[in-house]
């Protein structure tokens, strides 16, 4: 499993670990069942505290990507659809929150944003 930790962006190891682990799962380089790295190898690997790879499982454990058994592991679990929907949402808006950041700063109008965006979606069916 290819996570790349970053000392440099302020955010926090665990929640770069969670982040990067719910990406994968999202996307489908991890199915369900996939048994995840125990958090021990996985903090040897990182070179980091057990304790911020246990914070990390934790967290996406609590929010339904993950389940734990003791003396087995940690697995990728079965994905609520209406949970990965939300999921997929709340990156979509925050993906357009950044462009629409950047047309204002460019001073580019909400109708040409409209346009480019009916563009780049028609283009990908096409």
């Amino acid at each position: 499993m290819d996570i790349i930790i970053s000392n440099s962006t302020g955010e926090p190891i665990y929640n770069q670990i969670a982040a990067q682990i719910k990406q994968m799962i999202l996307d489908g380089t991890l199915k369900e069942g996939d048994a995840l790295p125990s958090m021990r190898n996985l903090a040897m690997q990182l070179r980091i505290s057990v304790i911020t790879t246990k914070r990390a499982y934790e967290d996406l454990e609590r929010e339904g990507f993950i389940e734990s058994y003791t003396g087995k592991g940690s697995f990728v679990r079965a994905q609520n659809k209406e949970l990965f929907r939300e999921e997929q949402l709340k990156q979509i808006e925050e993906l357009i929150s950044k462009a629409c950041e950047k047309s204002r700063l460019c001073g580019l109008g909400l109708s040409e944003l409209k346009e480019i965006l009916e563009l780049i979606y028609d283009g990908g069916n096409a």
